[in-house]
This record gives C-alpha cells, structure tokens and sequence, in this order.
C-alpha cells in the first residue's frame, strides 16, 4: 500500500486503484494525512469497505449499512437505531472480523445486556432488549445478502426481550381526570393532556400540530406529519406510516378548548405549531402532576393506550378504532390490544343468548 508524501503542504497522502460495487476499476486518491499510518489505515478502510468481503470488521460493516439505510429510512428513526447500535452494538461487537462471530458471541453479548442495571437497580426493558437484538440481526442480514456471509448467527443464538410489554398501562376516565384536576391552572397542559387522552394521537403528531391543521367548523384536525427534537434541533416530518395519515374528529369539549387557547395565545398564522414544547418538557410536567394527584405513572404513549382502552371499553369496532389511531391494519391494533377483548365475551354470549331466547318465545 504505497503512500506519499506532499513536500509543500507536509502531509501524506494516499493514491490507489480498487473496484467499486459495479466491478469497475477506479483510482482514489486522499492527502491531509499527519501521519504516514494515518494514510495506511485510512487506505485499508476504505478498500474493505469498498471490496469487503464476510471478513470485513463489524465496525466498517456498520459504516455502510448506515449510510446504505440513511437514504431509505426517516431522519428520526436512523437517529434512534444509530444511537442504540454505537452504544449498545459497536462496543462489543466493532473490531471483530463479520465472519469471526458466532453464536455464542451472540448469546455472550445477550447475556451482559440481560445483566445490564444502572445505579438506581434499573436494567433495560424486555422491548428495548428485542429491539437491540433485531438491530443486530438486521445488520448481519445486510451482510449475509451483500457481503458473502453464509448465515446470520443471531438466528442460531436464538432472540432476546419481548415484542410487547406483558400488557400496556392505562387510565381510566376517572384516574385521567383526577390527573386532570392537578393542570386547572395550566391551560396549555390541560389542552395538551386531554387531546391525548381524547383522541389517541402520537406525542409527535400532537406537537406538529399547527393553525392550519384545526378545522374549527367541522371540528377535526388534520394529521399530518410529526415533531421530533434531536441533538437539540427541531425536525418536522412524515408520520409514521401511510396510514397515519388521517383526519380525527373532536368531542365538542374539545373543539371549544382548543378555539379558546388558540385565541388566548394569539395563535394566527396558518404554519404555527400550536404547541411550542418537547416530549421531555411534557414527561416531567406529567411526572410531577402524578406525584402530586396521586395516579399511577404511565409513559405518554400509554395516553394513546388509555385511548384505545376507552373505546373498546365503549364497544367501537377494531376497524373504527385502527382508523382512528392510525394503525397501518387491523391486525395491528388486534394485536395490541387483544388482552382488553376477553371480558367482554361474557356480554356477547349474553347478547347470543337473548337472541336465542327471543325467538324460542314467540
């Protein structure tokens, strides 16, 4: 790998041939280098990352499945998988040859994060221990489809965590307004709380509600898009899914509330967002109001869950209740909410009953 020194600007560089993802040949050149083995590593790097077979270390392996999924996945969703695989993946993982992990290096990796506990006694959470894991196996299946890997040895070291919590925490309307009671003085948390309780729409889809997305005469507003803040800056973007996109009705209460805060701020131009603040503001304003009413915590995302609680609860269709919340099917919000169902199989056989009994009488 010969490397070269540049008399004028006193630095190496390097200048090499490799072929790129098509086969053809190509020459590369990179100077700026302090150090001849600056020049050398960097020269490896790139030709690995660029030739790299299933001996490719994890870490360049990364490095270009990474810039591969930045061109198909939201900003906001790389953001979140790129900060779990540098803290949770890379450190154990990024110096070993791709081909060089097995199984039980995966089931060793598993077993630190099943024994992981911060200074509080507190370890990850069984969603967040399968998200990990399907991270994991998602970069081996990228290497498996373009890198010449023969198998992806998470699959033989078998999953870690839960897809879903064992069952999703909820409100009821009464402990909801109890917590309610607490933001009386505090307009724009009472408007914040109560549309998430009331509608079920995303901390997201909530905070990129602007002007224009309230239809005051027909008392809906217009989901959209949706806010993150990440690494301090504001982003606004698509929602979820497809199906996110959708139009939700407003309780009467409701439209009045938010036509009245809308005056009191002084809300007026159509692309202002009416709520100028972010999920970490609202999660420890909602952890103060639980202490001081006396309700159970709940996640933010639970409000959705108490939502869809309350409608089945009501007796609405799973279709209705997936159109609302923005499910990209019905299977999804099956799933999810399945364990709230059982109970009402009583009333239904009930119901099958009076239908039986009606007609046997006459």
């Amino acid at each position: 790998m010969p490397t070269y020194f540049n008399e004028n600007a006193q630095t190496w560089y390097c200048k090499f041939y490799y072929r790129d993802f098509m086969g053809r040949h190509r020459q590369k050149k990179k100077g700026g280098f302090k150090l001849q083995k600056e020049a050398r590593e960097w020269e490896r790097a790139f030709i690995r990352q660029n030739e790299g077979g299933p001996d490719i270390t994890f870490n360049d392996l990364y490095a270009i499945y990474a810039n591969d999924m930045g061109h198909r996945l939201r900003r906001s969703t790389l953001i979140t998988k790129e900060h779990l695989v540098r803290t949770k993946i890379l450190p154990y993982f990024g110096e070993f040859p791709v081909n060089q992990i097995g199984a039980h290096t995966i089931r060793e990796w598993q077993n630190i994060m099943w024994d992981y506990k911060d200074s509080h006694g507190i370890g990850y959470s069984q969603t967040y221990l399968k998200a990990m894991n399907n991270q994991l196996s998602a970069i081996f299946n990228y290497a498996v489809r373009y890198f010449q890997l023969t198998s992806n040895p998470c699959h033989a070291a078998g999953s870690m965590g839960k897809k879903q919590a064992e069952q999703n925490q909820f409100w009821s309307p009464k402990e909801f307004h109890i917590f309610l009671d607490y933001l009386r003085e505090n307009t724009e948390m009472h408007l914040l709380f109560s549309l998430l309780y009331y509608t079920g729409i995303r901390i997201g889809e909530l905070l990129a509600l602007t002007l224009a997305d309230f239809y005051k005469e027909q008392g809906i507003i217009n989901i959209n898009k949706s806010y993150h803040r990440i690494n301090g800056q504001d982003f606004i973007t698509p929602p979820k899914t497809p199906k996110s996109l959708r139009v939700v009705a407003l309780p009467e209460f409701l439209q009045l509330q938010l036509e009245s805060f809308v005056k009191e701020k002084g809300i007026s131009r159509p692309s202002e967002r009416l709520f100028n603040c972010t999920k970490y503001y609202i999660s420890k304003y909602m952890t103060e109001a639980c202490q001081q009413s006396g309700v159970a915590k709940i996640r933010i995302h639970d409000l959705r869950h108490s939502h869809a609680s309350l409608l089945i609860e009501r007796g609405f269709s799973p279709l209705l209740i997936a159109e609302r919340l923005g499910h990209e099917n019905i299977e999804t919000t099956l799933n999810t909410y399945s364990h709230l169902y059982p109970h009402r199989q009583a009333e239904l056989a009930q119901n099958l009953q009076e239908i039986y009994q009606y007609y046997e009488d006459l």
